[in-house]
């Protein structure tokens, strides 16, 4: 995939009781962390800016998702789990319609960024991708200076201003100037795992998207880079609304303000078995299956 289609692609693109200590139970830590966010639910009554209503996920006659209806607080850090291969991804992709450029994908149901339906066929992709951003799994700067990776999408989208100051305050934005403000001029490949990382999150906002995406963006990284990358997340917010998979339980408790925690059917369709705030989801879930899940007893 060339350069600009990446751009357009991506950045226009714990329950916890007492006796659960032991074998497969949640951590105390887990609880601890969870429990962070308690005063949270003391808030107003939020505003979402990401609708799913009915959405089913396929690739050619293989339903992957199922009757999914979730929603997404703005300015707020939702993240989803859930066993592999249960659609996580698959979700996230459908946000910034990235799937379509799967030949055998297909979905049903609505996607509502705003009020405005972004399944619509009369809606540009590319539209899309500028108002969702993307953050990969794994860091993929372009072999560019790193100057050049956080200009290079506001440029292909005509953008008028000072790019410098642009740059700037993306790489501000994303913790990462004081590291290369007299390296811009390298390779943004030259750095280190979690400077890449935050690279490509410098290189996402700098096209200012409502919402970012991140498909278990840590999950490369040690866990100094991953810290660095969760205290990012949590300065982001209050600025963008971001989606996060992860695998990492403690991950979720410490960063997510919301948790969505899927699984798979007999049919290996996934769907989602409980919505709560992170608090709930670890501490007190409705469902047996997201009890199990947090706790360790399968995943």
């Amino acid at each position: 995939m060339v350069e600009e289609d990446v751009v357009n692609t991506q950045l226009s693109e714990a329950p916890i009781r007492e006796a659960a200590t032991d074998g497969g139970g949640p951590s105390l830590r887990l609880a601890t962390t969870a429990l962070d966010h308690a005063s949270d639910l003391a808030a107003p009554a939020p505003e979402y800016i990401v609708e799913l209503q009915d959405v089913s996920c396929y690739y050619g006659a293989f339903r992957a998702v199922r009757n999914v209806d979730i929603k997404v607080e703005k300015n707020a850090i939702t993240a989803l789990i859930g066993p592999s291969g249960c659609g996580k991804s698959t979700l996230l992709r459908t946000i910034n319609r990235m799937n379509d450029l799967v030949p055998s994908y297909r979905s049903e149901g609505r996607i509502l960024l705003d009020g405005q339906d972004l399944s619509a066929k009369s809606v540009d992709p590319v539209a899309v991708r500028r108002r969702v951003g993307m953050v990969f799994q794994k860091p993929n700067p372009f072999p560019k200076t790193i100057w050049e990776n956080v200009a290079f999408g506001p440029k292909i989208n005509g953008f008028k201003g000072d790019l410098d100051e642009l740059v700037e305050t993306s790489l501000r934005r994303a913790a990462l100037w004081d590291d290369v403000k007299d390296k811009l001029k390298q390779s943004g490949m030259a750095l280190s795992g979690g400077q890449q990382q935050r690279l490509c999150i410098a290189r996402t906002i700098a096209i200012n998207p409502e919402v970012i995406l991140m498909d278990e963006p840590c999950s490369a990284l040690d866990p100094r880079s991953t810290l660095q990358i969760e205290e990012l997340m949590a300065e982001l917010k209050k600025e963008y609304t971001i989606v996060i998979v992860t695998h990492n339980m403690q991950q979720a408790a410490r960063a997510a303000d919301t948790t969505i925690f899927m699984t798979m059917g007999e049919d290996r369709a996934g769907y989602v078995v409980e919505t709560a705030p992170t608090v709930e989801i670890f501490t007190n879930p409705k469902n047996q299956l997201t009890e199990d899940y947090v706790s360790g007893r399968f995943g």
